[in-house]
């Protein structure tokens, strides 16, 4: 209990801390609100519980890096925890003759969380400071070639040091005062480790331990008062900051679905994103929410790979350069530079894949790679400056409605089939439309895929069409390299098209995850709505029907590569799973797959450019990992993973056979058929 005196002191010390707190938090709300859009605040309560799960649950961190996961969550429930300690701690200071839950059971467990909590925190402080400054992790580097605010680096570890010494000494002395407690009230058996310490002060008299008590609560306590105003500034505001920006994040049809843009809206001047206030306020908040952990650097392809590209440093430089300005931001007078200037080099932004890693992998919600998309749209929309490849793709889709400036007919693919396939005005009665995609109708390898996809629809009996030369390009790899106004033209077309068929009330399927993520995911912001299946769907719905007769005695080990569009994107890891089996081979798994999957490297538009100097292409670091599990066979799921993978296995020296998943169906299908007839 404090003296009267004390209690003086602590009010005008809680005051003087909240002043200058509530400036710092202030601005820190001013940034945010400087950015576009509002953060979404619908379904309040619902919200808040799932900022309260991330913050009770680390929203999964223990998937990657596990042991460093498991003893970060000694800090963040330690976090937890003390919320409530530090109340009790000031209600016992400040009220007269109260003690919380006096000597009851529940006191008794109550003292012996907590006592048992700050253990555990000091520990695992002690370890992230031996991490960081002792053994240096390289997995908090960032590589030499990358661009990094000048202040980060230094920063980071001064915000390190000046939080880790404010954790360790704001718990120590709260376990120090516990114990000179104990010392006082002899006979506690519910605090192990402050009994464990009280056994120093045995010989202290009274008042001594009393003194020890006193400045152990102010030092406690005191520390928070004097941190609380610098919260702001440090990189530790995630510990709020973070269950917040998952609290307020959009909801999204799928993890990497984009927002439209309004091009028929006369009062919008800026598209794409070209300086901070660009951003909208949830993608700021991501600037503060930030841990600077780099998970999301070790999941980048690009960066593993040696690129430019780390979507760490990205988030890093721009809560550095927020940090730098902060008060002229906040004041309004502060003049706005590009991003590209600071945050992110312009080798960086082509490297980008768009594989999504980056934003399923960040504990805290961080959407890095929306900035990078966004910035490629004001880079092409607003400057007209984009790799140069770029520009023929972009030419062959408005001319031709493919990027590969095709004319030729979208049928030819049909012609070896041993079977009609009908369009959708030949057949206006079907079932299934097949969305063969630019691919499949042009690219000679996939055209191999398109025609095993018609070939099982067909054995199994599926009253299916295609739209023929009325199918034009999806518009993926447009919106993906930041051509937005291109892609809201093919969407308007191909959404006339789809409806004039009636693909509004049919299923729709496809060989192409880019496609079916397009189709089914962002095309409902323009009014298209269709449920769409990628071809592994349908081959395991039709296999658990009945309608497939695949062989299941071939011994051949394959490994499948998750498609990120496939995947990540759209959540769909079991049914090429399944086909596969149900093809009778042995699936061995790469050491990366399902969720941790390593892209390709084609996404984001990547195929149609030159990829980004750096150690190693993205496809040969995939097709090595595939390679190492020792099956004969590399089954894919995407044309552009097939494109990238049998490259890389042309480079390799032909080790393996790329084949996609409905090619390996058709070859168990033919193999079944000739059970039949042996029988």
């Amino acid at each position: 209990m404090l003296t009267p005196i004390e209690k003086v002191a602590f009010i005008f010390a809680v005051i003087v801390s909240l002043y200058y707190a509530s400036i710092t938090f202030k601005q820190m709300a001013s940034i945010i609100r400087m950015g576009t859009g509002q953060l979404p605040t619908d379904r309040f309560l619902h919200r808040c519980g799932i900022g309260f799960k991330m913050l009770l649950s680390q929203n999964n961190m223990i998937r990657n890096r596990p042991v460093v996961s498991f003893i970060h969550s000694f800090l963040a429930w330690g976090f937890i925890i003390y919320l409530l300690v530090n109340v009790v701690d000031v209600l016992e200071g400040m009220i007269n003759g109260y003690h919380f839950l006096e000597s009851s059971f529940a006191g008794h467990v109550y003292r012996f969380l907590v006592d048992v909590t700050s253990m555990t925190a000091l520990i695992g402080m002690i370890f992230f400071l031996i991490r960081r400054f002792l053994s240096k992790s390289p997995a908090l580097s960032v590589r030499d070639n990358v661009k990094i605010h000048p202040d980060a680096i230094k920063g980071i570890s001064r915000d390190s040091l000046i939080v880790g010494l404010f954790i360790l000494g704001h718990v120590g002395f709260r376990l120090l005062g516990a114990s000179f407690q104990v010392a006082l009230t002899v006979g506690e058996t519910w605090q192990p480790f402050a009994g464990l310490l009280a056994q120093l002060w045995t010989a202290l008299p009274p008042s001594i331990l009393t003194i020890g008590e006193h400045i152990s609560w102010w030092l406690a306590i005191g520390l928070i008062l004097a941190f609380l105003p610098y919260f702001p500034y440090t990189k530790h505001a995630h510990l709020f900051m973070g269950p917040f920006n998952l609290a307020t994040r959009p909801e999204r049809t799928s993890l990497g679905a984009m927002d439209a843009i309004d091009f028929e809206d006369e009062t919008i001047e800026q598209f794409g994103i070209s300086q901070l206030k660009d951003l909208n306020q949830t993608h700021l908040v991501d600037a503060f929410a930030c841990i600077m952990c780099n998970r999301c650097q070790d999941a980048c392809p690009a960066y593993v790979t040696g690129k430019e590209l780390s979507p760490a440093a990205l988030e890093i430089n721009k809560r550095y350069h927020i940090r730098e300005n902060m008060e002229a931001m906040a004041s309004g007078e502060y003049e706005d530079v590009p991003l590209l200037s600071y945050a992110i080099s312009e080798s960086a932004l082509w490297a980008c894949t768009s594989c999504g890693a980056c934003v399923d992998i960040c504990p805290v919600g961080n959407e890095p790679m929306f900035d990078i998309l966004g910035i490629r749209q004001d880079q092409v929309l607003m400057n007209s400056v984009f790799p140069k490849e770029l520009k023929g793709a972009f030419t062959g889709i408005e001319r031709n409605g493919n990027p590969w400036q095709m004319s030729g007919d979208r049928l030819d693919w049909t012609q070896s089939l041993d079977f009609p396939v009908p369009t959708a005005e030949e057949n206006p009665n079907y079932e299934v439309l097949y969305w063969v995609g630019c691919a499949g109708a042009y690219d000679p390898n996939t055209q191999k895929t398109a025609r095993a996809i018609a070939t099982i629809l067909h054995a199994s009996g599926v009253n299916f069409a295609v739209l023929g030369n009325s199918e034009t390009c999806t518009g993926d790899m447009a919106r993906r390299s930041g051509n937005e106004y291109l892609f809201s033209e093919m969407a308007k077309g191909n959404i006339d098209t789809l409806n004039r068929v009636g693909a509004d009330k049919k299923k729709i399927v496809t060989g192409c995850p880019h496609c079916l993520h397009t189709l089914g995911k962002e095309y409902s912001a323009y009014g298209g709505h269709y449920t769409v299946m990628h071809h592994t769907q349908m081959i395991e719905s039709l296999t658990a029907d009945g309608k497939l007769n695949t062989a299941t005695d071939q011994q051949t080990q394959v490994t499948f590569h998750d498609p990120c569009y496939l995947g990540r994107h759209n959540g769909e890891y079991q049914a090429p799973r399944n086909a596969l089996a149900d093809s009778g081979l042995s699936l061995v798994e790469m050491a990366r797959n399902k969720r941790n999957a390593f892209c390709c490297g084609a996404g984001g538009a990547q195929v149609w450019k030159e990829e980004e100097e750096g150690d190693q292409a993205v496809s040969d670091h995939r097709f090595e990992e595939a390679k190492n599990t020792g099956a004969e066979t590399l089954a894919v799921g995407c044309p552009f993973c097939a494109r990238m993978m049998n490259d890389a296995n042309t480079r390799a020296g032909n080790p393996m056979h790329v084949k996609d998943v409905a090619e390996i169906v058709v070859e168990s299908l033919n193999r079944g058929k000739g059970s039949e007839k042996g029988e």
